[in-house]
């Protein structure tokens, strides 16, 4: 391979390849991040196996091991555009945490101080929205106006179509912020300038919410609320398949990320089982 075919260049390619194949705007962003990362570790030398191989261990100094794979697969499909199938590295295996860190996850009970801490602003229905619902952050812009008449949404995300039920309170409450705001068709949630609200406002937005709700800011993001509303669900329901449709996943292992235990309820259930087999 010449040295020219994976300068800056080649990545420019790449992201007009990706483009063209319909990645989401967030998949070709991260992608063409990674990429540039890895020209710049060639510094134009010629890219073989080995190469990669020093990349891959280069990362594994640097990251945890989902990072590192994260990396590793968008290095790979950029190789595959390139014709270099034989660079291709194996990405790390990491066992499955059948249960979560503790001090990640959000609970009903933080969510709920979430709300009383943001209570009356755009930001309260924002998180309402995304926790009711399972909708990503960047679904947001699919709850319109015209949505709470029909009493669901339909969103369109990483070439896939589906609907959103909308709870009927929540329909009600939007309906009154849209009359209160003006906003008469199209998305609810829009900042000053009428776009619709960016995943980088709403997380600055909820962060700053940490200190007055008296929750850890490392819990305090959009994606956790989705995770919330999973977990939730599941609970409720034990319906893996079902619970994959509505947040729109393509495969259910996936949705597995979604649903696991807390620390708490492993050990909780662990207890019950040494009951249960010396009593």
């Amino acid at each position: 391979m010449s040295t020219a075919t994976v300068s800056l260049q080649s990545a420019t390619r790449f992201e007009q390849y990706l483009r063209e194949n319909e990645k989401s705007p967030l998949t070709v962003e991260k992608y063409l991040r990674d990429v540039k990362s890895f020209c710049r570790f060639v510094k134009g030398n010629e890219v073989t196996k080995q190469t990669v191989l020093a990349f891959k261990r280069h990362l594994g100094e640097q990251y945890a091991p989902a990072s590192v794979n994260s990396i590793l697969v968008a290095v790979n499909g950029f190789l595959s555009f390139l014709g270099k199938d034989d660079c291709k590295v194996k990405l790390q295996k990491i066992q499955r945490r059948i249960f979560c860190k503790e001090e990640k996850e959000l609970t009903p009970g933080e969510y709920r101080r979430l709300l009383t801490a943001a209570r009356g602003t755009t930001l309260e229905l924002v998180i309402r929205t995304i926790c009711e619902t399972g909708i990503r952050v960047s679904e947001l812009k699919f709850i319109t106006v015209e949505s709470l008449t029909a009493g669901e949404a339909t969103v369109y995300c990483k070439n896939k179509t589906r609907s959103i039920l909308l709870p009927k309170n929540l329909q009600k409450t939007l309906r009154t912020y849209a009359k209160k705001t003006g906003i008469r068709k199209g998305t609810i949630f829009r900042s000053r300038n009428g776009n619709p609200l960016n995943r980088s406002c709403i997380w600055r937005s909820m962060k700053r919410l940490c200190k007055k709700a008296g929750v850890a800011p490392g819990k305090v993001f959009p994606h956790n609320l989705r995770h919330l509303f999973a977990r939730t669900f599941y609970t409720m329901e034990r319906d893996i398949v079902r619970l994959a449709d509505l947040l729109g996943h393509s495969s259910i292992n996936t949705t597995r990320i979604y649903t696991v235990e807390t620390g708490v309820q492993h050990r909780a259930c662990l207890e019950k089982l040494y009951k249960r087999l010396n009593t």
